[in-house]
């Protein structure tokens, strides 16, 4: 049920907070999640034209784009660390900006069914394993499975940014 914030509707607020203590592992997904559950908020009783909407003038991003841009990061950094290569899924080598700006190529309840089933996907599988497993990239960079965690959550935290500016010039809701 959305809430009354300084006279605007805002939907209802349940993500879950992160614990205060608990094991590193615990913590990192915590956090991980709720950053998560921070973008579907933002994008909570939005219709599908103000998903698609790029109202800030100074940009062009959109709640859908960056939902679709977080499917591929989703995808790009843990995906290795199941084994799997990550095909990009919005985007070509063609077009590398179509996650961020085709949003007419799916509709949103696809792209929020693929964004859920990767998250939860990826959430799972990547339980197994160990914080300290090492990948390296195409590129020879070497990275923990802790530190795209980390990384994870502040590629959340800035788009979160990003959404809650959208969000507001679309329809005056806020909130953290």
């Amino acid at each position: 049920m959305p809430v009354t914030f300084r006279g605007m509707t805002t939907p209802k607020d349940d993500r879950t907070e992160p614990d205060t203590t608990g094991t590193e592992r615990a913590l990192l997904e915590g956090f991980l999640d709720y950053q998560r559950q921070t973008l579907l908020w933002k994008c909570a009783e939005l219709t599908d034209e103000q998903l698609r909407a790029r109202p800030v003038p100074t940009t062009t991003l959109s709640l859908l784009g960056i939902l679709r841009h977080m499917v591929e990061v989703e995808r790009g950094w843990f995906l290795d660390y199941l084994g799997e290569k990550a095909h990009p899924v919005y985007f070509t080598k063609e077009r590398p900006n179509d996650d961020f700006d085709a949003t007419d190529s799916v509709p949103p309840a696809e792209v929020l069914a693929r964004y859920h089933a990767e998250v939860d996907r990826i959430r799972r599988d990547i339980a197994a394993v160990p914080l300290d497993t090492e990948h390296t990239d195409s590129r020879g960079s070497t990275f923990s499975l802790r530190w795209v965690h980390l990384h994870m959550i502040e590629e959340y935290a800035r788009h979160n940014g990003h959404a809650d500016l959208l969000r507001e010039a679309i329809d005056g809701a806020t909130g953290e």
